[in-house]
This record gives structure tokens, sequence and C-alpha cells, in this order.
């Protein structure tokens, strides 16, 4: 079983006032347009109010396709969880047979890398509050180029198709780090306004030119080019940095969007 790792420190660790915390930042909105998101994975108290306007638009899932990036630097570059997992909400499975289903070119099991991640770990409290009777396929991504993310939304829409799950797929990241608040607003601007032209090709060349510290860039990418395959749309559903409410001198920058079909 994977145990949480950031429960206490990321968000509370008794479920009554996770339960509380989670019932402010949300409103029960479902919208069954909404095939992939963007939600970050900060400490609640910086990113709860953003991510918590994403997840209230996921429409009721049979499976939620969690990406996020390998912070740790453990385990494999492209690795699945198969273990169930553990919040204080209670316990999530994992889609064994969505993981069977996909063709493993360049996604491998492997536990090490999701042990102390917490980048897909705080998108499941989130899950919990809001739906019933799902399962979940963790991905952590320590390899973020065009290639790897182009493959990794090639092995999720052959299992979705093999498996004929209603998905939805939840990209987990943070924008740029550290910052002056206005600096980091500008170019989180920049690479948001990328994203929502839905040009994979172009939003990598603005990370590039921009030696953007958005750490799960490639988990973005993923559910770009999910979404593409869907023939969605992005829309940016909140923006907030941590600015909004600690020190402005050095902030992190959150944005939160949903590809519609």
């Amino acid at each position: 079983m994977r145990r949480p790792a950031v429960a206490g420190s990321f968000y509370p660790l008794n479920s009554k006032s996770l339960t509380e915390m989670l019932k402010k930042y949300t409103e029960r909105r479902k919208e069954d347009s909404v095939v992939a998101c963007v939600s970050p994975h900060a400490g609640y108290v910086y990113s709860g109010k953003t991510a918590g306007k994403v997840h209230s638009l996921l429409p009721d899932a049979e499976t939620f396709v969690i990406i996020g990036p390998n912070h740790t630097g453990y385990g494999l570059p492209v690795a699945v969880s198969v273990d169930e997992w553990l919040t204080p909400l209670g316990k999530v499975e994992v889609d064994l047979e969505f993981v069977d289903a996909m063709p493993k070119k360049i996604v491998a099991v492997d536990e090490l890398a999701h042990k102390y991640e917490h980048s897909l770990e705080v998108q499941l409290p989130f899950l919990q509050h809001l739906h019933e009777d799902f399962k979940i396929v963790p991905i952590c991504l320590g390899l973020q180029d065009e290639v790897t993310t182009k493959e990794v939304a090639e092995e999720i829409i052959e299992a979705e198709k093999a498996t004929k799950r209603r998905i939805v797929v939840v990209a987990s990241s943070d924008m740029h780090h550290y910052l002056p608040d206005e600096e980091c607003r500008k170019l989180d601007r920049m690479i948001i306004d990328a994203i929502l032209s839905m040009n994979v090709a172009r939003y990598y060349r603005r990370i590039y030119e921009l030696n953007a510290s958005v750490c799960g860039y490639g988990c973005i990418a993923v559910a770009m080019n999910y979404a593409l395959a869907k023939n969605a749309r992005a829309e940016l559903v909140d923006y907030s940095t941590s600015g909004d409410v600690a020190d402005r001198s050095a902030v992190v920058g959150y944005a939160g969007i949903v590809f519609r079909i």
C-alpha cells in the first residue's frame, strides 16, 4: 500500500479537518464536457483555491489518470503505480485492468518513484471528496520531453480504447517557482497562453525559451496531447500565486485549466 507522504504538511492529517478544508475550496459543478485538466499540487493553504475550482468541474469517471512530475529523483523515468493508495479519507484502488492494457512501451510499473512524491498524492483528497466509486492510474514522470509525453498520451488512449473506460486525465503541475509576484504572473501568462493555443510544439518552445521553472511541464503536455486526440479546447479556470496568502518576494504560480470537448 502506498501510504501518505505529505499528510499533515501539505494538507490536514485529520480527516474531519481535511474535509472541512475541501468543502471551503470546492463546489459541485461537475461538467461532462471536461476530459482533462491541469491542477496545482502545493500545500492546500497556497494552491487549494485554484485546485478546488478545477476539481469542482471534473465529471464523475470510472478512472482518473493522474500525471505528476518526479520531484524526488527516485525510481524509473516513467513510472505507474499499481499499489492501493491511502489518504486520511480512505483507500483508493488503482485500475489494474487499465494499467495492464497500456502497451508499456515507455510506461513501466515502479513503486519507488511514487513513495515520497507529493504531486499525485495531493490530488487524491479532492477526488475522494467529490466522487465515489472510482479508481486511479498514477503516473510519475521523471522524463518530460516532448516525445516522451506524446508516447505517454498514446499509451493512455490505447488503454482507454481497450478497456472502454470513462476516464479523466489530471495533470498535476505548479507554474513558475520562486520569483517576485509580478514577474511570476507575467511569465506564467506566457506559458498559459501557449497551453490555451493547444499547440504542443509551440508550448515546448515557450517552456525552453523562458527556461521556465514549471515543474510538471511534461505532465501538462500529456494532458494537451490527450485533449487534442479528443478535439478538446483549453480554458483557464483560475490563476493565483502563493503571494495571495504569503510573501510576494518569492512566489509560486498556480494555474487551473480544463480541457473541454
